[in-house]
C-alpha cells in the first residue's frame, strides 16, 4: 500500500466511517506498538523515538531518510523514495505505506506508516510529522501476511 493525497482537514468523513470519538488505545495497544516521528526538511534529519529506532535497528534516534531506506524490503524502496518526495514538495500532504523491516539476523517485522507535511514555502523550510505502527506479529519467511494494495 502506497497512498499520498493533498489534505484537507476541512472534508468530512465520509458517510458510516468512525466516529472520532470511538478509539481505544487499549485494542491498538494489544495488537501493535505505536509511536510518532519527525522529518526536517531543512536538514534532512528524521528524529524516530527510542522503541522505534529500536526496531529499525538504529543505534540512535535520529537518522537520514537512507538509513531508515536500508532496514526496509529492498523491493519499497523506489515507492517509499517517491512518498517521501512528493511530500517534501507538497505542503499539507498526507502520506502512508506499509513494508518489512528486514533485520541482520532474518527477522522480518511489518510496518505501517502515516505521516503529513506541512510548513513547505517557496521551498524553504518544512517538516514531517507521522506515525510508525509495528503489528505484533511476524512475518512469514516469504514475507507475504497481507494483500497489497
Amino acid at each position: 500500500m502506497f497512498k499520498i493525497a493533498k489534505t484537507d482537514i476541512s472534508a468530512p468523513l465520509m458517510p458510516g466511517s468512525l466516529d472520532l470519538n470511538d478509539n481505544n488505545p487499549e485494542m491498538l495497544a494489544q495488537f501493535s506498538v505505536a509511536e510518532t516521528w519527525t522529518g526536517d526538511f531543512s536538514s534532512g534529519t528524521i528524529r524516530l523515538r527510542e522503541r522505534s529506532a529500536m526496531l529499525h535497528g538504529l543505534t540512535g534516534v535520529e537518522c537520514g531518510l537512507l538509513s531508515l531506506l536500508r532496514c526496509y524490503d529492498r523491493k519499497d524502496h523506489g515507492h517509499i523514495l517517491d512518498i517521501f518526495e512528493q511530500a517534501s514538495t507538497l505542503s499539507s500532504s498526507s502520506f502512508c505505506f506499509s513494508t518489512t523491516i528486514i533485520a541482520a539476523n532474518g527477522h522480518r517485522q511489518p510496518l505501517f506508516c502515516m505521516g503529513e507535511s506541512n510548513g513547505y514555502e517557496d521551498g524553504v523550510g518544512g517538516s514531517i510529522l507521522g506515525v510508525f505502527i509495528f503489528p505484533r506479529f511476524k512475518s512469514s519467511a516469504s514475507g507475504v501476511t497481507a494483500r497489497r494494495q
